[in-house]
């Protein structure tokens, strides 16, 4: 679904002969290892039909792919200095501590600098790739039908009462034998603008979230709570239709989204999404004028909080929703995504 890729015949071609000049072009997710690597690496090559490829280090991380030790693809533009390089190899060797600035200083390390290096070398911040190691070993931690140890989803995770009640729930267990409770089956989506999170049950599908976004880890625990729920990595029907939309969606196919939603939320929230789902696409509303449509004009603010707790992103556009000036403000998955969805739907608007 990348535009950016050379196509899947030809980097299945790189991988295959080693070729180092596709290096940085593309980056190889090996789905039987969950690692990734650079094209030339010198470990045996994977089965194409194991083989998963990503535009830039980030969207791997975020789809659940640790880095390659052998060729080490987050140096590939350039060999981090020393200090770097000794903060990798402790978050390699500590993928489920959450790193503080006060634990950066500790190593010497000023806390501005490591953030500037890792956005300038892989479009993502210090923290959102710890944040990543961290919840890709929660997510990895079990396997539809598989069993769940009790230290992969303790690892950082404390404050997590989905994580957790889900552990105490399936521990030792196949998911399929978790009881009575509902599940929320978790897949990792690709999209153009990086890898998204969803998540269903059978009532709906309930969480729609770029895997980069900074509370991501809180929405995911509050929807536990929400629905009494335990989370779980598998497959669903749901997912497979909101993963057949999205495609469309992308591709500039026009074609409305018809996945069942399950938004559990107050009843100001519910009013707020339900509003958003029916600005057209191609359209930009300003959160006055959000609030004025739910009959409550001097809620602004209220509805901007409300904006930003909605969980279900692109199916419930919140992105249409601008400063009252006209200028892009408060998108949970980054700015620079919110111009290139409402670029891509005001295209969209154009073919309707």
């Amino acid at each position: 679904m990348n535009p950016q890729l050379p196509n899947r015949v030809e980097m299945l071609r790189a991988v295959a002969a080693r070729d180092r000049s596709y290096d940085g072009i593309f980056f190889l997710g090996v789905r039987s290892t969950g690692i990734f690597c650079r094209p030339g690496c010198p470990a045996r090559t994977p089965r194409p039909e194991n083989c998963e490829f990503f535009a830039h280090p980030r969207d791997a991380l975020f789809s659940g792919y640790r880095p390659c030790l052998r060729c080490r693809p987050l140096d590939v533009a350039g060999a981090p200095p020393a200090d770097i390089q000794d903060l990798l190899r402790r978050v390699d060797a500590e993928p489920e501590r959450r790193w503080r600035a006060a634990d950066l200083r500790a190593l010497g390390l000023h806390p501005d600098r490591v953030r500037r290096w890792f956005q300038a070398r892989h479009g993502i911040t210090f923290t959102a790739y710890a944040r990543a190691r961290r919840l890709n070993r929660a997510l990895q931690s079990i396997r539809e039908g598989g069993r769940v140890t009790d230290t992969a989803w303790e690892a950082g995770y404390e404050s997590l009462s989905g994580f957790s009640e889900a552990l105490h729930k399936v521990a030792g267990e196949a998911p399929r034998r978790a009881g009575a409770r509902r599940v929320i089956h978790l897949r990792r989506l690709l999209s153009p603008l990086g890898p998204l999170l969803a998540g269903a049950v059978d009532e709906g599908l309930c969480l729609l979230e770029f895997a980069e976004r900074r509370m991501l880890e809180r929405q995911l625990g509050t929807l536990a709570r929400r629905l009494d729920a335990v989370l779980l990595p598998g497959a669903h029907p749901l997912l497979d239709q909101v993963e057949r939309e999205l495609e469309s969606y992308f591709a500039g196919r026009g074609e409305p989204f018809t996945t069942p939603l399950l938004l559990p939320g107050t009843p100001f929230q519910l009013k707020v999404w339900e509003e958003l789902r029916r600005i057209p696409a191609g359209t930009a509303i300003s959160y006055g004028e959000l609030a004025a449509r739910i009959g409550q004009p001097s809620a602004s603010r209220a509805v901007a909080r409300a904006n930003g707790d909605n969980r279900v992103a692109i199916l419930v556009p919140c992105h249409r929703v601008i400063g009252a000036d006209g200028s892009l403000t408060g998108y949970g998955g980054g700015l620079w995504r919110k111009q290139r969805l409402l670029e891509l739907e005001q295209g969209l608007a154009r073919l309707l």
